[in-house]
């Protein structure tokens, strides 16, 4: 995977697809587990319909009995309860209300995950791929989902307008329908006239550019832009953009980041998708051309397979008193103050441990790594506090738990840079694991205190930062003998530990 894609752990969590298949691979559930794959996840399938298709079209649609289809979910969930769940074709309004019944059911246990809802309505070839009666009941889908990724055709449908005729239009469509139905929206502008800006060279010509939008169910906009690539190698877009943003929700990131690393990551697939020269028609993107691209077995980083390994016993945070206080969305005032306290408190000796991996980092030459530590060290001491100023917090002196952690700190730099940098990362990743999670469910009625923690370290710029020390980490690593990456992996559990202990007061 390229460095642009957020390597937050959790790899190899389940994600359902229910959807259709694609006897030619590229689109329906074949492009679904592909692409999960690709990004980071575990696929798993239920089939809604079984279409005669390929590169060329679709040739005929059959819609298994509505029964099979609930004893294909019910033994799913039963057994493997995912971390996400992508939607896609559906095939009849008696199947839509059938799929809307289980994710029902899954909510009045709480235990449904973040559903991501591809409207497939119209294939890229321009096939029709849902009934009529299933196109006016699509919405009743809506109830039960987090994020509806239409393209222009497919908005408009939903809304009974036309298709969008320029990204203006597509903003206010999905503006109306995020509204309506209290939903996020990933608009895709594919189907968008762009405005031609030649530019040679790469797998598939640039031709200008193409521009997404995503929109809150508050009606707040961002626009993702991506070079338009001109290749009639575009079968199965929409499935691999959707389940590649259901991954990465599944592995942490809020709905706006996963909807940057998901274009991202098709992006990347619509560039390589002229090197397969799959059929002789719209063939499909090239949901493995990064993996590829590394000959063909990429390793996984030490620092990341550590923490896809601690994945379990970092579960333990969502339990912690404070965890469990800011999910409520009313947490608690003298827990919090004794928590943001005891983080004013740790934050000044964790600034110093990230000004002392700067210079060990600075001393071995490793410069662009010694930048972000010290980047770092700067927004711990002049950034972070204000969260806690703000909520009234004062620093006092450490406790049990927060000298503890500090201890470790300090042996891990006397151990070395290596161990230094192994044991300053969990701080960043299950901090933004931590706020991306309680993000996507914190209650419409959260207080200020709540709102404002969640809100900060739900922070797409924070989850970069935590993306990019585990890269660094990940480096580092590849650089050092097999003792020196068993001490590293040590410093992430034993960090690890302390942030449980840290987060349950």
């Amino acid at each position: 995977m390229s460095g642009a894609r957020p390597s937050l752990g959790h790899l190899g969590l389940p994600v359902l697809s229910i959807a259709g298949s694609d006897p030619s691979g590229g689109a329906g559930i074949q492009a679904d587990l592909k692409a999960i794959a690709a990004c980071g996840g575990y696929g798993m399938s239920v089939v809604t319909a079984l279409t005669a298709q390929n590169t060329r079209g679709v040739q005929g649609v059959h819609v298994p009995p509505v029964g099979f289809l609930q004893q294909q979910l019910r033994s799913v969930l039963s057994d493997v309860p995912p971390a996400a769940i992508k939607i896609g074709m559906l095939g009849s309004a008696e199947v839509i209300d059938a799929v809307a019944g289980e994710l029902a059911t899954l909510e009045a246990a709480g235990t449904r995950p973040p559903v991501v809802l591809d409207p497939v309505m119209v294939a890229t070839s321009g096939d029709r791929l849902l009934t009529p009666e299933g196109e006016a009941a699509m919405s009743r889908l809506f109830a039960h989902v987090d994020i509806v990724t239409p393209n222009a055709p497919e908005l408009g449908a939903l809304l009974g307008d036309d298709a969008a005729s320029c990204t203006a239009d597509l903003v206010t469509q999905a503006r109306r329908l995020a509204r309506e139905h209290r939903v996020w929206v990933l608009a895709k502008g594919g189907h968008v006239p762009v405005e031609a800006t030649s530019s040679p060279g790469g797998d598939a010509a640039a031709s200008g550019s193409v521009t997404d939008v995503v929109v809150s169910p508050e009606g707040e906009v961002t626009s993702l832009n991506h070079p338009f690539l001109t290749t009639r190698n575009t079968h199965g877009t929409g499935c691999t953009l959707s389940s590649a943003l259901a991954t990465f929700a599944a592995r942490g990131l809020d709905w706006l980041g996963a909807s940057r690393a998901a274009t991202d990551y098709l992006a990347a697939a619509l560039a390589g998708a002229d090197r397969l020269a799959i059929g002789t028609g719209h063939g499909p993107v090239n949901h493995l051309g990064e993996l590829w691209a590394g000959a063909g077995a990429p390793g996984l980083g030490a620092a990341s397979a550590a923490w896809q390994r601690l994945a379990p016993r970092a579960e333990a945070t969502y339990s912690t008193s404070v965890v469990v206080q800011l999910g409520s969305g009313q947490p608690d005032a003298g827990l919090m103050h004794r928590y943001l306290g005891q983080d004013l408190a740790y934050l000044v000796d964790y600034a110093d441990r990230l000004d002392a991996a700067a210079g060990l980092a600075e001393a071995r030459g490793a410069i662009e790594d010694a930048a972000f530590w010290a980047a770092s060290a700067t927004a711990c001491r002049e950034e972070e506090p204000q969260l806690h100023l703000q909520l009234g917090a004062e620093v006092p002196a450490p406790d049990a738990v927060t000298s503890a952690y500090a201890e470790h700190l300090a042996t891990a730099e006397a151990d070395g840079y290596e161990a230094l940098a192994a044991a300053l990362l969990p701080c960043f990743v299950l901090y933004a694991e931590v706020g991306a999670r309680l993000a996507r469910a914190l209650p419409a009625d959260a207080n200020a205190e709540a709102r404002a923690w969640v809100t900060s370290y739900a922070d797409p710029g924070f989850a970069a930062s935590a993306a990019e020390a585990m890269d660094r980490v990940d480096a580092i690593a590849a650089g050092a003998d097999e003792p020196t990456v068993a001490l590293m992996e040590a410093a992430i559990a034993e960090s690890l530990e302390r942030e449980i202990a840290f987060f349950d007061r």
